[in-house]
């Protein structure tokens, strides 16, 4: 059976089966990462972006336009990554254009297409061609010209180009083509559009032999026995649609929903996406909410569980757990959520005046939702945030973009050495939120970090032949140094650094180096610079030593 036109529920299986199928290849995809070093995560962020759109995608509804705006909801919440990101806005702006429609054409589907594409190009400030952005243009505009007549034959024609347009990727981009790999985020957008195509075939694998990998949550009925006592209530959480029978759709005031969650619970978040609210809680009486929120609407999905066995699951992971500030209660002025791994940075940032250090970085890049419950915890009416990494960077402005109760500023902070600087110029006496932003960007000006790690295969970058095992020395996106030892490595990169042309030097132990060794690298650089300001610190973060 061909398909001239595809509805709702035809687009779910196909968005089910292309999660699938990228789940399958998530590591291939990390794999594709330009530094020989374990810190590849596109094939995750990925996934989980789509994840978001396939737990959507389980109430399958027949409507195309409904179907399409419940999928890309999902995918908004769930974004991580720059690639994510990119990803959700893709499927928005696909959304965007079936918009009305209860099924679609080719004709219709090359349109919603290329309206995801453009959303794409505008999710990123400066696009770089030789990405997935690239890969998804030149193959929309491919399948676009090719006069296909099913909807098979379209996605036929837009694999075939992607993948040519994938090969090309490295000739766009030099550090691909040094590095002997292709772009990751394109790769990943093909081995999801091959899931959606091989389910338009009847050729995608049964579900119960390709899961879609969602979180599985397994309770022990013994962490909460017939003699506990409830201390933290439920958490509760749900999707609400918005029935024109109950309320007024496009004027429902989230503001007084929010107000009234407030009033039974706390760590309250509540986004309104088109007709869709998506609402978290902390509550003692969760039927409260269900009651109130029934009046406006019905359930699409509800989840309530019990956070004394969240707690004892907490205590048990305590070192993955993020670090949160205490619960704030009336709206204060000002207030500031960062990024950051490592138990040692965290405390360092809550320190310095950060309310809320999100758990995360580079391989645990958190997503739009998580920035949204931040925010709402923080309670303030001006919110800064430190990304601390260009990946995380596009997830913060889009969670920003969604949250309407604080003037939401990102200070677009690229490593955990800009993070540091911001945090040590930050001064809220000025009471002027213009005046702090500048303070921030201007005190990450000159900043420059560098980090080792272990390279995971052999490679031949920016003139050092580079062995397995070896230790680099990384700024930015070039390699300045290996070597077999890791405090030869380091040195090396400090000569690299131009110290002398800067006044503080910070130190930051990962969790596998030692005192002794930062120990040494820091007389090293006293020897050679003793002008520099030397400071070490115990960050404990992975990955980078």
């Amino acid at each position: 059976m061909t398909h001239t036109r595809i509805d709702g529920k035809v687009y779910a299986e196909m968005i089910l089966a292309g999660t699938a199928n990228l789940s399958r290849h998530a590591q291939e995809i990390n794999d594709l990462n330009v530094f020989p070093i374990p810190d590849g995560d596109t094939g995750e962020n990925m996934m989980l972006t789509m994840q978001g759109g396939a737990h959507a995608a389980k109430d399958a509804s027949a409507d195309l336009s409904a179907m399409a705006d419940k999928i890309a909801g999902g995918m908004l919440l769930g974004a991580r990554g720059n690639s994510g990101v990119i990803l959700s806005q893709f499927f928005a702006g696909i959304a965007e254009g079936f918009h009305t429609y209860s099924d679609a054409d080719v004709a219709a589907i090359e349109k919603a297409v290329a309206c995801g594409v453009g959303c794409a190009y505008e999710a990123v400030v400066t696009p770089t061609e030789g990405t997935i952005l690239t890969v998804a243009k030149d193959a929309g505009i491919y399948a676009g010209n090719a006069g296909c007549e099913t909807v098979e034959d379209y996605f036929c024609a837009f694999i075939e180009e992607a993948k040519r347009s994938l090969a090309r990727t490295p000739e766009l981009l030099p550090v691909l083509k040094e590095a002997g790999v292709v772009d990751s985020g394109g790769a990943g957008l093909i081995c999801i559009m091959e899931g959606m195509y091989a389910c338009l075939c009847g050729r995608a694998p049964k579900e119960e032999d390709t899961p879609v990998p969602m979180t599985v949550h397994t309770v022990n009925p013994d962490l909460f026995a017939a003699d506990s006592v409830l201390e933290f209530g439920y958490c509760t959480e749900l999707l609400l649609r918005l029935q024109y029978a109950k309320c007024d759709v496009e004027q429902f005031d989230i503001d007084a929903l929010t107000e009234f969650l407030q009033s039974v619970g706390d760590s309250v978040v509540a986004v309104k996406n088109d007709s869709i609210v998506k609402l978290h809680v902390h509550t003692m009486t969760p039927y409260r909410v269900l009651e109130h929120c029934q009046r406006f609407g019905e359930f699409l999905t509800v989840k309530i569980e019990n956070m004394m066995l969240q707690h004892n699951e907490t205590v048990a992971n305590e070192a993955a757990a993020p670090v949160m500030s205490e619960a704030v209660g009336e709206a204060k002025r000002f207030g500031l959520v960062t990024v950051a791994t490592g138990e040692g940075i965290k405390q360092s940032f809550l320190e310095m005046g950060a309310d809320e250090v999100i758990h995360g970085g580079q391989t645990m890049n958190p997503d739009v939702e998580d920035f949204l419950k931040a925010f709402d915890r923080v309670n303030a009416e001006t919110i800064f945030v430190l990304p601390n990494n260009g990946n995380i960077l596009l997830a913060a402005k889009q969670a920003a973009g969604l949250y309407k109760k604080s003037d939401v500023r990102v200070i677009p902070s690229r490593s955990i050495g800009q993070g540091y600087a911001a945090l040590s110029m930050l001064d809220y006496d000025s009471g002027e939120a213009d005046l702090i932003e500048s303070g921030m960007k201007e005190s990450m000006e000159g900043v420059l970090t560098a980090e080792i790690s272990r390279s995971i295969r052999e490679a031949s970058i920016g003139g050092l032949d580079i062995h397995k095992d070896d230790y680099i020395g990384i700024m930015g996106k070039e390699i300045l140094a290996s070597d077999g030892e890791r405090e030869a490595v380091a040195c090396k990169t400090v000569d690299h650094l131009q110290v002398d042309q800067h006044s503080v030097i910070l130190i930051i132990r990962g969790k596998d180096a030692t005192k002794e060794e930062s120990a040494r690298v820091a007389s090293y650089i006293k020897q050679k610079y003793p002008l520099a300001e030397i400071c070490e610190s115990e960050g404990g973060q992975d990955i980078y030593d």
